[in-house]
């Protein structure tokens, strides 16, 4: 059997960034990564805005070009995925039925998209947006004269994928199951104003409502049926509900973990010599007051691969780096500077309708985090509060006159 020093279970930014870490810090042992996609790793957020709306081709996707992987003598198993873990004997099995044995193990797997319950949601025409493949599926559809589509989800997935279909001119209808769109991650305030955007541009957001069904003919997707009753045309239904941590092999092997896999200071699972990074790890977040959370971001992916990292070369650092977020979305720029969890007051900095303001969250009156729409002074400045814990006075916070940093 095949052994390597080092072998990372995911393709995606964490798995990469783990991998080009590793040679960063001058690790010279044997590095396998394993892939479920074809692919060589690439971006994940432009497939819902750039490259969906044919501003960047495939190639421009590419976290590093495909050659470098192999001049770092970085090597890929692409196509397969691991199907269980024997902790004892260190070895993953895959699905090929090929094993390999580790010597650490970085489990970098990320998630599935979370599918619907109902009936219908296997037809045709039913899709996410989590692959390269789910997109060129999708794009191919609207290239044959698809035109009405309903999103079901208004979280930045569906609300970035109904963005860009109108822009491209599709007849969109969203569907949130919650009395607000993006509830989970912002507040009133953030999810009114870009629920205004989405309807002035077009889209035909609805809230509170329950899907019962995805009607079609029987191959393909016709429509969405209500839990009233209506029916909601569609020739493409797009689902952005979240994802499903993928770490079966991982728990059946005899991990902790509930929502994910529950991992510690050092990003290390409660399997030896195994880790966990990226969207599936769940870890004690300084920044959400201790609590034990998975947080699906890019930063975070890539920060806990080089926290990881280190710690193999011996360079063993806790982790604590600071998340932020972004999402495009018509020619709004979000950037989101800490984490909100817990939050007992916003002020809003500016006014919504100049389509410029920034929502500053508070717990006791310390900044924990900030919304910034269109305001990139707010946001570079505002990430400095959020670190040093500040708490400023609410009327100057308030004035968008007053610079953020004269609040420290």
């Amino acid at each position: 059997m095949e052994k390597a020093d080092v072998v990372i279970v995911g393709a995606g930014h964490a798995g990469a960034q783990c991998a080009i870490a590793l040679r960063q810090n001058g690790f010279t042992g044997t590095v396998v990564v394993i892939g479920r996609e074809p692919e060589y790793p690439y971006e994940r957020p432009p497939l819902s805005k750039e490259y969906f709306a044919r501003e960047k081709t495939f190639d421009r996707l590419y976290i590093r070009p495909p050659t470098f992987w192999a001049e770092k003598e970085i090597r890929f198993e692409l196509g397969v995925e691991v199907t269980k873990v024997d902790a004892a004997a260190h070895e993953v099995t895959l699905s090929n039925g090929n094993k390999l044995g580790y010597g650490k193990l970085v489990w970098a797997a990320g998630g599935d998209p979370r599918r619907l319950s109902c009936s219908g949601a296997e037809l045709a025409g039913v899709h996410a947006v989590r692959t390269r493949q789910d997109c060129d599926t999708l794009m191919a559809e609207i290239d044959e004269g698809t035109q009405q589509v309903v999103v079901i989800g208004g979280g930045y997935i569906g609300l970035e994928a109904a963005a860009v279909l109108t822009k491209m001119g599709c007849k969109v209808t969203l569907l949130e199951a919650l009395p607000r769109v993006l509830a989970r991650v912002a507040g009133e305030e953030l999810s009114a104003f870009y629920e205004k955007e989405h309807r002035d541009h077009g889209v035909d957001l609805r809230t509170e409502v329950k899907v019962d069904c995805i009607v079609g003919d029987g191959h393909k997707v016709t429509g969405v049926r209500l839990a009233d009753g209506e029916e909601v045309p569609a020739q493409a239904v797009i689902v952005g509900i979240g994802i499903v941590p993928a770490v079966g092999p991982l728990i059946l092997a005899g991990a902790s973990g509930a929502n994910g896999v529950d991992v510690d200071e050092y990003c290390r699972t409660s399997l030896p010599d195994v880790y966990a990074i990226g969207d599936c790890a769940a870890f004690a977040c300084d920044f959400a007051g201790g609590t034990v959370m998975r947080v699906e971001s890019v930063q975070n992916a890539n920060d806990m691969a080089t926290c990881v990292a280190k710690a193999i070369c011996g360079d063993e650092k806790p982790y604590r780096a600071f998340p932020w977020f972004w999402s495009n979305q018509y020619d709004l720029r979000l950037q989101t500077a800490g984490l909100n969890v817990g939050y007992d007051r916003s002020v809003v900095r500016g006014n919504p309708d100049d389509r410029a303001f920034t929502v500053v969250y508070l717990k006791e009156g310390r900044i924990l985090a900030l919304d910034c729409v269109n305001t990139v002074k707010d946001y570079v400045q505002g990430r400095k509060l959020v670190e040093a814990g500040a708490k400023p006075d609410l009327a100057a916070l308030a004035d968008k006159d007053v610079p953020l940093k004269e609040l420290l």
